[in-house]
């Protein structure tokens, strides 16, 4: 038998002490993760490279300076560029060089065989000292690795979402929460150590997955520890911000660290601050209530009337029978059923959206830690912006006009220049948005028996899209507007979808699937 709070703590108020310290604590859980979810872009940036010469080869100075062919550059518009994965073939230059002949002059160059990078390669470092590109080698006939690294890390978010929901609806938030975060501290320091590639990737998808489990269940813990009020501005602006704050130091670290192993040293020490935290926030008394421990809730918030100062009814909580739930009610019901597959759809197409566009950063025009920045500033005001919207605004068209409006500005793209990267960042700001309040609402439409287990139903199948997004980008090499013309026309799409949710502004959250709203809306 279980019990479920049948009034709200409205007695503690919305902003006091108790909610500020929640509030707060939670948030700056969130920066390691904002430092880490697109870690890849400066952990596998690939610098400038060609074949490596042997040191002892007898070849003259013109000789070594053609000894790599010319090959059109399609995102330079077809400007010729040296090859980066082949080279002429060494004893054709050597016998070429002893004899005196000039390439371009007495040797067409044309007609001179190629082979591949035999003796490895010679990477540029004024960009970074040290990636994950440059220490296993990474490009040419090995460059699907990187974008599989990148899908190995989100595969493993896929599994932390769909593990992290059942686990703290079993053992409980707080538990789980600072269970992940110390496994988060603990695979880094290993992944620092790693001797070969595939022991980097086993670990990068155990940190995929570690880490999406202490994001979500701080973001179910923030909105049912927080008011109506407070809780709209955790889920929006403050969880958002938090991760943006992270997102916006990962570039600068970079930018004086510019070795992948120092990048991982800041990640584990971020994740050490967060440990503390353990003694300060509190467990969710919602979910103790769902678990029938009256006790342990009623102490809570006795707790925090105290710290509030102020003086808590006799009675806080009766009691009301309800039944176990788990993931499978998720389907159970044709209600739950089409709101659930829709908001999946939503969540998958947006997360193509987001880390498409982010992990894209490094292939635009320009320094790549300035637009790494300027992608992670952009967040800032698209999740200010979501509070208002939340704040003020019907959450179905919040939604619906952030998706239209980002998938226009992805989808015109392809139309600018490649130099001018404004639309892009417009489409970002939009998508970002749209991530804010997606997130806040799928919280609103689902009771609190099944709120973690369906944000984390929704978050595993929204990790296709950032499984295959690493080959969205990867589709460029081959057209450059491809991935812009399929990206944008999938979220304007989605967001027509969109207005089929039910509304939620303005409505308590729901305890039990009996209190749902009907789908469509």
């Amino acid at each position: 038998m279980n019990l479920l709070c049948s009034s709200a703590t409205s007695f503690l108020g919305e902003w006091g002490p108790f909610q500020q310290r929640v509030f707060f604590l939670l948030c700056l859980s969130f920066i390691p993760n904002g430092l880490t979810a697109l870690s890849m872009v400066f952990l596998g940036g690939t610098p400038a490279h060609r074949c490596m010469l042997p040191a002892h080869l007898n070849l003259s100075a013109a000789w070594r300076n053609s000894s790599i062919p010319l090959e059109e550059d399609a995102s330079r518009g077809g400007d010729l560029v040296p090859s980066k994965c082949f080279r002429y073939k060494l004893e054709h230059l050597m016998n070429y060089s002893e004899t005196g002949l000039l390439p371009g002059v007495d040797v067409n160059l044309s007609n001179v065989p190629k082979e591949g990078c035999l003796d490895g390669w010679e990477f540029d470092h004024s960009l970074y000292t040290s990636t994950i590109v440059t220490k296993w080698n990474l490009v040419c006939d090995e460059s699907w690795k990187k974008p599989f690294s990148s899908s190995m890390y989100f595969g493993g978010i896929l599994a932390g979402s769909f593990i992290s929901g059942q686990l703290s609806d079993r053992f409980g938030r707080k538990p789980i929460m600072f269970a992940t975060i110390a496994l988060q501290v603990v695979i880094t320091l290993i992944q620092i150590f790693s001797s070969s590639w595939i022991m980097f990737v086993a670990l990068y998808f155990l940190l995929g997955l570690v880490q999406i489990s202490n994001y979500l269940v701080a973001f179910v813990l923030g909105s049912e520890l927080l008011g109506p009020m407070v809780r709209t501005l955790f889920s929006t602006a403050g969880v958002c911000l938090f991760f943006a704050l992270g997102y916006m130091l990962l570039p600068l670290l970079a930018f004086f660290l510019r070795d992948w192993r120092l990048l991982q040293v800041t990640f584990m020490l971020a994740g050490c601050v967060c440990l503390p935290l353990f003694w300060f926030i509190s467990e969710s008394p919602r979910w103790l209530l769902s678990q029938g421990k009256v006790e342990e809730a009623e102490a809570i918030i006795r707790n925090a009337a105290k710290v509030n100062k102020i003086e808590p009814p006799a009675l806080i909580f009766s009691p009301l029978m309800v039944r176990a739930h788990n993931i499978c009610d998720l389907l159970r019901f044709p209600n739950i059923r089409w709101l659930s597959v829709t908001m999946w759809l939503i969540w998958n197409t947006l997360t193509i959206a987001y880390y498409a566009l982010s992990l894209n950063t490094a292939n635009l025009h320009g320094n790549p830690f300035f637009n790494c920045f300027l992608s992670a500033v952009v967040e800032v005001p698209a999740y200010g912006l979501s509070w208002v919207m939340f704040r003020w605004c019907s959450r179905r068209l919040s939604l619906s006009s952030a998706l239209f409006a980002g998938g226009f500005f992805i989808f015109i793209t392809q139309l600018i220049p490649p130099r001018m990267t404004s639309m892009l960042m417009m489409g970002k700001f939009a998508v970002s948005t749209a991530f804010a309040v997606i997130f806040a609402y799928t919280a609103e439409l689902y009771p609190t028996v099944l709120r973690n287990t369906a944000i984390g139903a929704s978050s595993t199948a929204s990790r296709i899209g950032s499984i295959v997004a690493p080959y969205f980008i990867y589709l460029g090499t081959y057209s450059v507007s491809l991935p812009y013309i399929l990206i944008g026309s999938l979220t304007a799409l989605t967001g027509l979808i969109s207005l089929l949710l039910p509304e939620s502004f303005g409505m308590p959250l729901p305890e039990t699937i009996s209190h749902m709203q009907s789908f469509p809306g």
